[in-house]
């Protein structure tokens, strides 16, 4: 009895040790895993930095080169999609290529590099802001990752995330002037940007000429300046302002909207923006061309019921000056009906 309970007390002794070694072994253990781990989370989070760095540092070599980063499909998703990222980018995709024939993406393109280059060579440039552009012929697997199919289209990429909604400019409405852009930027990304245009002495030097103009005529009419009196003279001069005015030169001005808009998976052109927040430059010009017309017919109209000459050519003034007006307001009024959608009203043409 006392053998085996000697037995019996050694084997509990030994199982007992057994257990404190094996509760010795486990925090030891777990240790060692945390340390692992912490060894590759710091490794993995000094190849991030080290990456980011790498980025930053080419895309500000290729900034020094040149205000706007051309870009293809790899550089794209190598600098701009894929993380890690600290830096907003500003993308422009394009169709610069001539036989692409859009005259849009050139005049956009002109006010992106003014804006671009105003960045660039300021004071308040950082490695926080980056312009780039995309053309449809080097980057064409960018625009179907992005479900693209008009240019030009100006993206803001965040540092972190994907672009929202705002995010994407909003050309139509807007229009692309560097200004404007610049504003959207600026709500975008917190970065201000004075915009500098480089010195444009056209207009200077066309309103000199006119000035000329207008002066050697008057010296050469000095003594017979009763054509200043003329009404018809100032009525047209007065005519051409309104013309202009009505048709939507001046928003032209302000806003800076394209030409023209090129659907480029049909190649089909519009003259006339589908909504009444916007136009386009060659609407403001059939607009002032209708006016023109209708104008005249109106004119037209007044001489035949005024005039006391042949009543066969009075008639036919009044026949030619009705058709001008019926015909060119039913125009007018179907292009009216087009951009503000439910306009209950049409004449003629629908």
């Amino acid at each position: 009895m006392n053998w085996k309970g000697d037995v019996y007390t050694s084997a509990s002794s030994n199982m007992a040790s057994g257990t404190s070694g094996f509760g010795f072994c486990l925090p030891v253990t777990s240790f060692l895993l945390i340390l692992l781990l912490c060894v590759q989370s710091g490794g993995s989070q000094k190849k991030k930095e080290n990456m980011l760095a790498e980025k930053v540092e080419q895309m500000m070599e290729w900034s020094s080169r040149r205000s706007v980063i051309r870009m293809n499909g790899d550089k794209f998703r190598r600098f701009v999609k894929a993380p890690p990222r600290n830096y907003s980018v500003i993308v422009m995709f394009t169709a610069l290529q001539p036989q692409r024939q859009c005259s849009v993406c050139r005049q956009a393109n002109e006010e992106y590099q003014v804006l671009a280059n105003s960045w660039r060579y300021s004071s308040a440039f950082s490695n926080k802001l980056f312009f780039t552009v995309v053309d449809y012929d080097e980057g064409a697997d960018v625009f179907q990752q992005l479900n693209m199919n008009s240019a030009p289209t100006f993206m803001h990429f965040p540092p972190k995330g994907k672009p929202k909604r705002a995010d994407t400019f909003d050309l139509q409405r807007i229009g692309f002037a560097s200004e404007q852009l610049a504003k959207w930027i600026a709500d975008r990304t917190d970065v201000q940007i004075r915009v500098f245009r480089p010195p444009n002495y056209s207009g200077t030097i066309a309103l000199a000429l006119l000035v000329s103009l207008v002066g050697g005529l008057l010296y050469l009419r000095r003594n017979n300046l009763e054509f200043i009196y003329n009404k018809t003279g100032w009525a047209m001069a007065a005519l051409c302002v309104v013309f202009a005015m009505t048709s939507g030169q001046m928003w032209n001005h302000i806003r800076g909207p394209p030409y023209a808009h090129k659907n480029p998976q049909n190649g089909q052109v519009s003259y006339i923006h589908g909504s009444s927040q916007a136009q386009f430059v060659a609407e403001s010009h059939i607009i002032l061309l209708l006016n023109v017309a209708i104008t005249m017919g109106m004119v037209l109209l007044n001489e035949a019921a005024t005039s006391k000459g042949d009543v066969g050519k009075r008639r036919i003034l009044c026949l030619v000056g009705l058709g001008l007006v019926v015909f060119f307001f039913s125009f007018l009024l179907s292009i009216f009906r087009s951009k503000y959608h439910g306009y209950p009203y049409s004449f003629l043409i629908k």
